[in-house]
């Protein structure tokens, strides 16, 4: 658990849960608790032993609510500034950097914040009945992170969630693809994303590294340039002792034994 107690981090068979543990504020996203985030992400990726991050939150019907608008309010009150400033990485662009990847197990509705965390993950679990929107507009703040939904989402689509600011069945965003799945209850949403995030700790850790990595870099570079990349970042899983003990498992019918080297 973080110092500040409202991200809770357990690591344990390859696998790091991320909680936001604000169930009394909708799970939103205080100054403590964006830092706390930051402050995972950072002992998520130096920890060797883990391969994979789940994102996910206490049950109170909300998976994240987005800023804490009550505490913005009181630090421009008190401090004549915009409570991003006290954040280390408002954006959290750390997500993106990561070289693991992070499930989101949404077990809740999701707004503003909330999405930007979502939208920052790799695979998406959603519980159905809820709702999902960016609704920044609607309390006169904004939405850059938001961007990375070109690429997952038709833009008419984008542009309404952007410029109304109206929330949306999670079915509706799950009918575009943005959303890998839907469960019924808030322990299936876990349990879905705990089985993707064995199924990816199951897999060769340069592979995994590589294709995540190649994916991200096709966004920002495009068809032509992303390919060039995207070789360049396998290069070293094609020459790893993991690129030969694949091949031999799968002629000896055995279960790999990965080094990650």
């Amino acid at each position: 658990m973080s110092d500040n107690e409202q991200i809770r981090y357990l690591a344990e068979d390859g696998i790091a849960t991320v909680t936001i543990d604000r169930p009394e504020r909708k799970n939103a996203l205080s100054v403590e608790a964006m830092n706390g985030l930051t402050e995972a992400w950072g002992r998520a990726e130096a920890d060797p032993s883990v391969r994979v991050v789940i994102l996910t939150s206490s049950d109170c019907g909300v998976f994240c609510a987005g800023l804490d608008l009550k505490q913005a309010a009181e630090i421009r009150a008190r401090d004549g500034v915009d409570i991003l400033t006290r954040m280390h990485d408002p954006m959290q662009k750390a997500m993106r950097k990561m070289s693991k990847p992070i499930i989101a197990a949404m077990t809740g509705s999701l707004m503003a914040g909330g999405m930007m965390l979502a939208i920052k993950c790799d695979l998406r679990v959603g519980l159905r009945g809820t709702r999902a929107g960016i609704t920044e507009v609607r309390i006169g703040r904004g939405s850059p992170w938001a961007v990375p939904l070109l690429w997952m989402v038709p833009q008419p689509l984008l542009m309404e969630m952007v410029l109304t600011g109206e929330t949306m069945p999670i079915e509706q965003l799950a009918g575009h693809g943005f959303v890998n799945y839907l469960e019924d209850t808030p322990q299936a949403v876990r349990e879905r994303a705990r089985a993707l995030a064995q199924r990816i700790v199951e897999g060769a850790p340069l592979s995994i590294k590589a294709a995540r990595a190649s994916v991200l870099a096709a966004m920002d570079l495009g068809y032509a340039e992303g390919s060039v990349e995207a070789e360049r970042l396998h290069a070293e899983a094609y020459a790893s002792l993991d690129a030969i003990e694949g091949p031999k498992a799968f002629a000896e019918k055995r279960k790999p034994v990965w080094q990650g080297r």
